[in-house]
């Protein structure tokens, strides 16, 4: 698929890798940086379509939340583990919990973007937990130069492979874009349910964040493990 990412927030957290490796499958082990995990909300706006330039009604153009840490498979690669992805279009939950096995949730989303400011607004539909809520609004700043980004601006946004599994069915897959083109935020309000959804503990320091305009991507089919 074809993907385009508008308008999108990483808002990061470190944790103790403990808290976070009892949350995953045995087959990956969590990704550190400074001896630290991270888990990240990622709030977007999504547009999709088919290699054909296509669109696909029944699953482009909506709002999209994720929750995420970074993670390592038996083989050396390392990537994304979702613990949730909201969405707002319920053919995109379907398709994607059917197909990727990723464990999309159904939300009524808004994202509210003007000069220099950007809200998102989510609440949880389907499956359960109903009513778990997230917002965020933000004050957008100046872009980073390319030499400003330190390795941790990019171990925390830089990410080509995202895993899943279903019961003994391992999968992974790949995505390509463009390096991001990133700009500091500041962090207006916030009041976010879905990582305590995850079972992880709710955040109580400030997270670090960045923010793009967006890039177009390009996803790659599942890859079965052998």
């Amino acid at each position: 698929m074809l993907h385009r990412w508008e308008q999108l927030t990483f808002l990061h957290w470190s944790f103790e890798p403990a808290v976070v490796q009892r949350l995953l499958p045995g087959w990956l082990a969590v990704e550190t940086f400074e001896d630290r995990a991270w888990v990240g909300l990622v709030p977007f706006f999504m547009r999709v379509s088919t290699p054909t330039d296509r669109g696909l009604p029944w699953a482009a153009n909506f709002c999209e939340t994720n929750v995420r840490t970074y993670v390592c498979d038996g083989e050396g690669r390392n990537g994304i583990w979702f613990f949730s992805l909201d969405a707002a279009r319920l053919g995109a939950v379907i398709a994607a919990r059917a197909t990727y096995r990723l464990p999309y949730f159904w939300s009524d989303m808004e994202l509210d973007a003007h000069s220099g400011s950007i809200r998102y607004d989510c609440r949880r539909r389907w499956p359960g937990p109903r009513g778990a809520v997230s917002r965020a609004e933000l004050r957008l700043r100046d872009p980073y130069q390319p030499s400003e980004l330190s390795e941790r601006d990019h171990y925390l946004t830089a990410r080509w492979t995202m895993f899943t599994s279903s019961g003994e069915r391992r999968r992974f897959a790949r995505a390509r874009h463009e390096p991001w083109v990133l700009q500091r935020a500041d962090v207006v309000d916030l009041h976010d349910e879905l990582i305590p959804a995850a079972g992880l503990p709710a955040p109580t320091d400030a997270p670090i964040v960045h923010h793009s305009a967006g890039v177009a991507v390009r996803i790659g089919r599942p890859v079965r493990y052998a």
